[in-house]
């Protein structure tokens, strides 16, 4: 079994694009923290739109959180719509519906326009829950989301016994995609430096000072001058320690199987959707083109480097031993790679995205895993506006402001 993302290790070294460290003194107009997905899509809006940008990569392009990534574009955020509506507001709930569905289909307009060779497909996510009482807390849960205009239609016990041979007590169905979230991440930064924006990896950003006029990244090997720096790291950097108290480090835990047998993919239904069970376990299916079964799960809390090795061992057995129970026919199949991606949750859950008041002349966005790829081109898109004075009602709904 290897202890590697699946979407990074498929692609051979050989075939892994490669770019520079930074080195010596660069002035440009925005500089980029961070060569995730995230990052990757805020340099192909900033250069699309014909501002100088510098991005700036810890490791490698695509190699942390994004590669360990679930590939899905979900058509709204992760999580309660009524529990976001009761915390923050209906008017915020919907905004934050309605712009992260929004970036799902413009990312994927974005990824087939410039070519971009990721595995994109539809399909639809099942989010799932077991006996009566949360069938009856779920479907309240889906017509709020249809009096709010957003997106998911129920699905009753018979239909999922049917459709995806599963015993549950009811789900919502939402139409979204799938993508290879590494091919989608290095496609994006080269269709970036196409338009002229500079890549450089194994460049760590060991210092950010922001002045009147100006801002200053120091790395190693160089330094960065830039009206403006974007931080779209996983994790908040050093100088930031400010923020820390907004985010919650865990660790969440992945695995892909070996193909399903023949005799296998006939008793665990049309393997059309993915699903996603709701509520405490937080685990998400999803089925592969090659037959093979992705799981998501397993979240704790960050637990110390030496422990990391044994955790990911439990936890993979245990991922695998919750995907038995949910389709009995898969018992004995084995995992052949299996991960673990420190995610940066918010205190609430929601995305950061947004100028922050105590550091002038930064951007943020912090994209917590869960609410899927499509995230990223939504945090690209309004930054963008942000930074270019032309912000719109609704945008407000993704900062900080929404808990200071």
């Amino acid at each position: 079994m290897r202890h590697l993302p699946y979407w990074f290790d498929r692609v051979p070294k050989r075939r892994r694009p490669s770019y520079p460290r930074l080195k010596g003194i660069h002035d440009t107009r925005v500089a980029i923290v961070g060569g995730g997905l995230t990052g990757a899509a805020c340099a192909l809006a900033f250069a699309s739109a014909g501002v100088q940008v510098v991005l700036l990569e810890a490791e490698v392009i695509g190699g942390g959180a994004t590669a360990g990534a679930d590939g899905l574009l979900r058509e709204g955020f992760s999580g309660s719509f009524t529990r976001v509506a009761a915390q923050h507001g209906l008017r915020h709930a919907r905004a934050l519906s309605e712009g992260l569905r929004r970036g799902s289909l413009e990312f994927a307009a974005v990824l087939r326009r410039n070519n971009i060779r990721c595995d994109l497909a539809p399909t639809e996510l099942l989010t799932v829950v077991h006996g009566a009482d949360a069938a009856k807390e779920l479907r309240r849960e889906q017509g709020s989301r249809k009096d709010a205009g957003a997106a998911g239609a129920w699905v009753t016990s018979a239909a999922l016994a049917r459709d995806a041979a599963l015993e549950a007590g009811g789900a919502i169905r939402t139409q979204i995609a799938a993508l290879d979230p590494y091919r989608a991440c290095v496609g994006i930064v080269a269709a970036a430096a196409a338009r002229g924006a500079l890549v450089h990896e194994r460049s760590p950003v060991n210092r950010i000072r922001a002045s009147a006029q100006r801002v200053e990244l120091t790395t190693s090997g160089g330094a960065v001058h830039a009206d403006t720096v974007i931080v779209a790291t996983a994790a908040p950097l050093s100088d930031l320690r400010a923020l820390r108290r907004h985010l919650l480090p865990h660790l969440v835990y992945s695995v892909v199987t070996e193909p399903l047998p023949a005799a296998v993919r006939r008793q665990v239904g049309k393997r059309a959707a993915a699903i996603e069970s709701d509520g405490a376990a937080e685990r998400l299916v999803r089925w592969m083109a090659d037959d093979r079964v992705f799981v998501r799960g397993g979240r704790q809390k960050e637990v110390p480097q030496r422990l990391r090795e044994r955790a990911l061992t439990q936890r993979t057995g245990q991922l695998m031993y919750e995907l038995s129970l949910m389709y009995p026919p898969i018992s004995g199949l084995q995992p052949e790679w299996a991960w673990d991606s420190t995610d940066y949750e918010t205190v609430d859950g929601l995305p950061f995205v947004g100028p922050h008041r105590n550091f002038p002349r930064h951007l943020f966005a912090f994209t917590p895993l869960s609410h899927g790829a499509g995230l990223a081109w939504t945090a690209a898109r309004l930054l963008l506006r942000q930074y270019q004075g032309q912000a719109v009602r609704g945008d407000e709904a993704f900062g900080f402001a929404r808990i200071l």
